[in-house]
């Protein structure tokens, strides 16, 4: 596993929340909640990604 992938998490993360509050602030919450549904879904795949990635290799070790 990278430090890149918490790196990405973190930016997304950021710029999540500050497009949150920019679209609640302007009294679009349904879309601020859209947004963050999103978000998670994006940082979801991502990490699936990776846990698929690290059975592989657990795979590919012990030869199963």
């Amino acid at each position: 596993m990278d430090v890149d992938l918490i790196f990405k998490i973190a930016a997304i993360g950021i710029l999540v929340s500050v497009l949150n509050q920019v679209l609640t602030r302007s009294g679009r919450d349904e879309m601020a909640t859209m947004t963050t549904l999103v978000a998670l879904v994006v940082v979801l795949a991502m990490v699936v990604q990776e846990i698929s990635s690290l059975f592989d290799l657990v795979k590919n070790l012990f030869h199963l």
